[in-house]
């Protein structure tokens, strides 16, 4: 047999990822991006409700608190993408309600101080004023990092061997909201699985009139079939029995939002009552939005691969991370029960569709302000079972890690000391938070219970999150192991060119500020 050529064993690395229909700058028809941004709506739901769900009625709250919470947050995340999309970043992400601040809130929810008050709706109220006040407090971290350049300095420690588990992590890290969370009711998120995976992978081909439905929108066809099937099932009573667990995850009509919703409602800032501020309770926020700012660039990192774009300078990294900051100081300022971050779901469905618009994004941000003030509209689609939204998760997380692991491309994974960083890099970043996991799901607190509670919400919520490990230990690794005569090993010199917005002529397409505002803030 004849020797084969080097280009016929391997593929050339490739700066921006080919095969999309439309990257970050190039627009589908007005039709096509409006149901597209309508889909990118539909996925951010679960989240959006999840949470709620979740941290209300621990906080006294009741049916119609969370409804209202729900479409503060829905209202928030869509003032919160349209200014990263035009003013941030500019990629086509999705700012959304984040996990990482779960501990932290739940923290602030067993103050003594605030979980001794008897009246349910006093409690409710106080709680929220009092993780507004911390929220508020915290984004300053953000903000300051941001607009003072500082996170874009920290960026340059950055390489593409450091940033693979960062990225991969920050898809495979949140295998807990996969399929654990379809196994609570099988028989809806399996087939829900099964039938996203055949229309958007083996059907994508089918077109009607030229147009591949199936894998544009095989998301919304995917909900609307299992939905009704869903219903089905809860209109026969065949959860009329079961366990509340399995109610809630698998009943279309057991979330109560569309009764508890108010038919017109616009969220407004302090509409909970002025904040109160707590330095415990904001030292411990500070964890979470670390979290939030290290799995944001991680996701960042990914869009802008799924949207064909450039990676993000560090000018533009940090710029994100301020506008960020001002996401969670609204997320404060209207009470949303959380903090936010870049949704991963939404990043993934770029790479499911081809379609890496900015437009769609910026549609999909019209709908949840729209639905967020037009209350029983955007309960309707809100009520869509947990379970079905964590089997489009599993494809959508998938996506988002593969990309994660596209950039050891520019790596040489011939090198024993870069197969140390990964390896070690990627089973600690998921060792390590799933033995906080464990041991708090037993223990009923973190491995971190000292008297100092901000010490606590500090340790427990950097520790619990993959990526935050995956980067700590892949950075400090890729910084002082053999560091000398390793910058090719690392992909030093394909990724030097991205270091300053100047580097690479591709940036100014994909990045520069609208409006001709790069007059008044000059990229560095």
């Amino acid at each position: 047999m004849a020797d084969m050529k080097q280009e016929e064993i391997s593929h050339p690395p490739m700066d921006q990822l080919q095969g999309l229909e439309y990257c970050i700058d190039s627009n589908p028809s007005w039709g096509e991006a409006i149901a597209l941004g309508f889909q990118h709506y539909i996925l951010c739901l679960g989240t959006a409700v999840m949470i709620p769900t979740l941290l209300v009625p621990l906080m006294g709250g009741n049916a119609h608190d969370k409804a209202k919470v729900v479409q503060t947050m829905l209202f928030v995340t869509g003032i919160n993408t349209l200014l990263q999309t035009l003013f941030g970043t500019r990629l086509p992400t999705v700012i959304g309600g984040s996990y990482a601040f779960v501990i932290p809130v739940l923290s602030i929810i067993r103050d003594p101080s605030l979980a001794q008050i008897a009246d349910e709706h006093t409690r409710f109220i106080m709680t929220m004023r009092a993780i507004q006040g911390a929220l508020i407090i915290s984004s300053c971290i953000q903000i300051i990092l941001g607009y003072s350049q500082l996170w874009g300095i920290c960026s340059r420690f950055f390489s593409p061997l450091g940033m693979v588990p960062v990225v991969a992590l920050v898809g495979f890290g949140l295998f807990e909201r996969g399929f654990p969370v379809i196994g609570r009711c099988v028989e809806i998120g399996l087939p829900m699985l099964i039938l996203f995976v055949a229309l958007s992978q083996y059907l994508k081909h089918v077109q009607v009139h030229h147009f591949p439905i199936l894998e544009r929108f095989s998301v919304l066809i995917s909900i609307a079939l299992i939905w009704v099937y869903a219903h089905i099932l809860t209109a026969s009573g065949t959860y009329k029995h079961s366990s509340l667990i399995t109610q809630i995850n698998c009943r279309t009509d057991h979330a109560n939002l569309i009764s508890s919703s108010d038919w017109i409602d616009i969220p407004y800032p302090l509409q909970w009552g002025p904040p109160t501020f707590s330095a415990d309770h904001a030292f411990g926020m500070m964890a979470a939005v670390m979290v939030s700012l290290i799995e944001s660039t991680g996701a960042f990192m990914a869009a802008a691969r799924l949207a064909s774009a450039t990676p993000p300078p560090p000018y533009v990294l940090s710029r994100g991370i301020g506008w960020q900051g001002i996401g969670l100081l609204f997320d404060g300022l209207f009470g949303t029960g959380t903090g936010s971050t870049v949704s991963i779901e939404n990043v993934g469905l770029l790479g499911s569709t081809r379609i890496g618009s900015r437009r769609v994004i910026q549609i999909s941000a019209g709908f949840m302000i729209f639905f967020s003030i037009l209350g029983r509209f955007g309960a309707l689609f809100a009520s869509i079972p947990f379970t079905m939204f964590a089997a489009i998760s599993c494809v959508m997380f998938g996506f988002v890690g593969a990309v994660g692991l596209s950039f050891l491309q520019f790596t040489n994974m011939n090198s024993m000391r870069n197969l140390f960083i990964v390896g070690i890099s990627f089973f600690l970043g998921i060792s390590i938070p799933e033995y906080f996991f464990r041991y708090t799901m037993s223990a009923s607190h973190g491995p971190a219970h000292t008297r100092a509670g901000w010490f606590n919400d500090f340790i427990n919520t950097i520790f619990s999150s993959p990526p935050t490990v995956g980067m700590i230990i892949a950075v400090v690794l890729d910084n002082t192991l053999e560091v000398v005569n390793a910058a090719r090993d690392r992909g030093m010199p394909w990724w030097a060119r991205f270091r300053t917005f100047r580097g690479d002529s591709r940036n100014e397409e994909f990045y520069t500020l609208p409006f001709n505002l790069n007059r008044f803030f000059p990229p560095s």
